[in-house]
């Protein structure tokens, strides 16, 4: 059977923590005089936390110290945190752990790639952990998406070239960083804003395990 590596991204692909992030964000931009719309956030989507506070401070037009930027982030990052503390297995998104347990019959190696930092606690809290053979989260890279740092680490925990890689991505940077990478990038989302991807879905409702099978023989 061929090996090949799959890579899941975490916020907005397996869990939905992009509403954790909007509301410990609005919190953060209207603590100094910042609106802060949905929309806004979808562009923070695949983001680091340094590089998204300084869009939020370019829309605001604000410019602040360097000790108030790292207070902000870490507050955020608190924000954040007690917001995750309360998940559990009925956040992951539909149909996530049908496919997850596929690619565990088929011997096919898992990794996590995620810019998220508490990318491990959230998987302890929906019981997810154990399913992921390799975790390349926001601890192991020094480069945000669109760089393909975090998905070229991801196949080399998994021992597999990058090109025998499939990502899953909810992001434009994410599904950009997968095809720098040379990967087969699957967008999950809408297609009008992921058509960078080789396949987009709406969600993993939409993907059987033929499909998966036609990814694992190609």
């Amino acid at each position: 059977m061929n090996k090949k590596g799959f890579i899941f991204d975490l916020d907005g692909v397996i869990v939905d923590t992009a509403k954790y992030h909007f509301l410990a964000w609005q919190k953060l931009a209207k603590s100094i005089g910042i609106d802060f719309s949905h929309e806004q956030n979808e562009q923070l989507k695949g983001v680091s936390r340094v590089k998204s506070l300084e869009k939020i401070l370019a829309w605001g037009n604000k410019t602040i110290s360097e000790d108030k930027f790292n207070a902000l982030m870490a507050s955020k990052n608190d924000d954040y945190l007690s917001f995750i503390a309360k998940m559990n297995h009925e956040e992951i998104l539909p149909d996530v752990p049908k496919i997850l347990n596929y690619l565990k019959t088929q011997n096919q190696p898992v990794s996590l790639g995620s810019a998220s930092k508490n990318a491990r606690q959230i998987l302890e809290k929906v019981d997810l952990l154990k399913q992921f053979d390799a975790i390349v989260d926001g601890n192991d890279v020094s480069k945000a998406k669109p760089d393909p740092e975090v998905f070229l680490i991801a196949a080399k925990s998994l021992n597999v070239n990058p090109e025998d890689c499939i990502v899953f991505e909810d992001s434009v940077a994410g599904v950009q960083a997968a095809n720098t990478a040379n990967m087969i990038s699957i967008g999950i989302g809408e297609e009008n804003v992921l058509h960078e991807a080789d396949y987009v879905f709406s969600n993993f409702t939409e993907i059987d395990t033929a499909f998966i099978d036609k990814l694992i023989k190609r």
